[in-house]
């Protein structure tokens, strides 16, 4: 007769809860990537997904508004001149179960121009089987 214990460690390894927070910080992470590249080019659909419907977001100029303030502002944003390319730099992700926060150091690059460095936190939610952001705090780095 055989063991099916081996079978059985490795099941519950793939269900453990340090195995699951790798998966979401993974997942975190490219969800992260895809919505800087597109909000690069004001992705309306992208900001719906990302942003949760209760989001508080606090602006690196000391406004707070909410996910239907910057719907409101992609409004026909999309056909205008490019902006800035966003991306991520020393970026940490923390899970803790269905809720997770994430810091990183925000670089907005523009055709010659230099970079602007924003430090950025966010926490997510699993809503409706994703991640979704429901606060936002932007600050500018100082030079």
């Amino acid at each position: 007769m055989k063991s099916h214990l081996p079978a059985l460690a490795a099941l519950l390894l793939l269900v453990s809860p340090g195995h699951a927070a790798e998966q979401s910080e993974t997942e975190l992470h490219g969800l992260l990537d895809e919505f800087l590249a597109s909000a690069s080019v004001n992705d309306a659909g992208a900001h719906d997904r990302f942003w949760a419907e209760e989001l508080v977001y606090t602006s690196s100029a000391g406004r707070r508004f909410g996910k239907a303030e910057i719907m409101a502002g992609l409004a026909g944003s999309e056909a205008a001149e490019p902006g800035p390319s966003y991306s991520a730099r020393q970026l940490r992700v923390q899970v803790f179960g269905e809720t997770a926060v994430i810091t990183f150091q925000l670089v907005a690059e523009q055709a010659d121009e230099p970079a602007e460095l924003f430090y950025n936190s966010g926490v997510f939610r699993i809503i409706d089987g994703r991640w979704q952001a429901v606060v936002w705090q932007a600050t500018r780095a100082a030079p």
